[in-house]
């Protein structure tokens, strides 16, 4: 049987390779923490872009029943309705919109704050998309140095993962 023999020829002689190596390693490491990032960080956007959207419905519901009220209202006064049943409906009908008018405050809030937050999100997750990016590059212009053996490939991607590490340290800032 033929025996396979493998060479590794100028592994030793290489120890620049061996630094760009461990750089592309390191490199890798942090675009996966960063893509990791990135993906939550866009999932919690998401996630509070449609508790918003939930809390904007129910605020629509809100004042749909506060604005049947006033309707309600408007009949009374348009039919001159008097008398005791007239009276009790009319305190009735402002009991029931003030306790609308205020539920309809506290959902607007929460609205708000969940549109709030969702557009948070989407600034932090634009910066880590932007450092993601930035360090795949600062990945593939590392690696272009195995095959070229040209020394500036490592160094514009030492550069663009630099760069694509401070952008994403930004996100968590914001």
């Amino acid at each position: 049987m033929p025996e396979l023999e493998i060479h590794h020829e100028g592994h030793e002689a290489d120890p620049l390779g061996k630094t760009v190596g461990v750089v592309a390693a390191v490199l890798a490491v942090f675009l996966a923490v960063v893509s990791i990032l990135s993906h939550r960080t866009h999932t919690a956007a998401i996630m509070h872009k449609s508790t918003a959207n939930d809390t904007w419905s129910h605020y629509q519901a809100t004042r749909v029943k506060f604005h049947n009220l006033e309707l309600g209202e408007n009949l009374l006064e348009v039919v001159t309705a008097k008398g005791d049943a007239a009276d009790k409906m009319r305190a009735d009908y402002a009991k029931q919109k003030d306790k609308y008018e205020k539920q309809g405050k506290q959902i607007q809030d929460e609205a708000t704050a969940a549109d709030e937050a969702s557009e948070a999100d989407e600034h932090r997750a634009l910066r880590y998309d932007i450092g993601e990016g930035l360090l795949e590059i600062g990945l593939v212009l590392s690696s272009l140095y195995f095959i070229s053996r040209k020394k500036m490939f490592p160094v514009l991607g030492v550069t663009a993962g630099v760069a694509g590490t401070v952008v994403a340290i930004t996100g968590l800032l914001v």
